[in-house]
């Protein structure tokens, strides 16, 4: 694996069987970060295409996905309709609240939670969480505070990379692999 791991004192063992839920960011994370308008006024981003079928691999090991975010974005809708991302929160200006709300309907803890993010807004969430990733390209001080940080960049890896990371390190990573070829044989 590519990812870079830092060494957190007093951070305590994580234990990979137990992460059922994987949160990301969008901006940033899902994308470059980069916010784009065309002539007529509507915003544009790109999505990195391989994030749909980690996305997939997670979904059919029975880990659940979510995107919070800060903003508001039709396209964001679209592409986490497209990637099938179990549950979707924008306009959130508190992340751990919502999360919170989201543990709760799933009757989870944040003991099973592996947080994505890329900047301070993401922090709170990311100390709560079992596991903290961050891309390449995060906030410098994110990327210090993050348990891993990717050697993928926002919106060009980093998602599938941390996807990798959580099924190999679960040891389902090489069993998802063959589960979905055998499905495309």
């Amino acid at each position: 694996m590519k990812f870079k791991k830092l060494i957190k004192p007093n951070k305590p063992l994580v234990h990979w069987e137990k992460i059922k839920l994987v949160v990301f960011d969008c901006d940033g994370v899902l994308t470059d970060g980069r916010i784009i308008y065309n002539s007529a006024g509507t915003e544009v981003k790109n999505f990195y295409s391989q994030d749909g079928l980690g996305f997939r691999l997670l979904r059919e090991a029975g880990v659940h996905t979510a995107v919070v975010t800060g903003r508001t974005s039709t396209i964001l809708e679209r592409r986490c309709q497209d990637m099938k991302i179990e549950f979707l929160y924008q306009g959130i200006a508190h992340k751990v609240q919502k999360i919170n709300e989201l543990l709760q309907e799933l009757e989870l803890d944040w003991d099973n939670v592996l947080m994505m993010g890329d900047d301070w807004n993401d922090l709170p969430a990311m100390f709560k969480a079992a596991v903290s990733v961050c891309p390449a390209d995060a906030v410098e001080d994110i990327k210090q505070l993050a348990d891993y940080v990717t050697s993928n960049t926002g919106g060009h890896g980093a998602v599938r990379e941390c996807i990798e990371m959580v099924l190999t390190n679960k040891g389902i990573y090489e069993q998802a692999l063959l589960a979905y070829l055998d499905q495309i044989s």
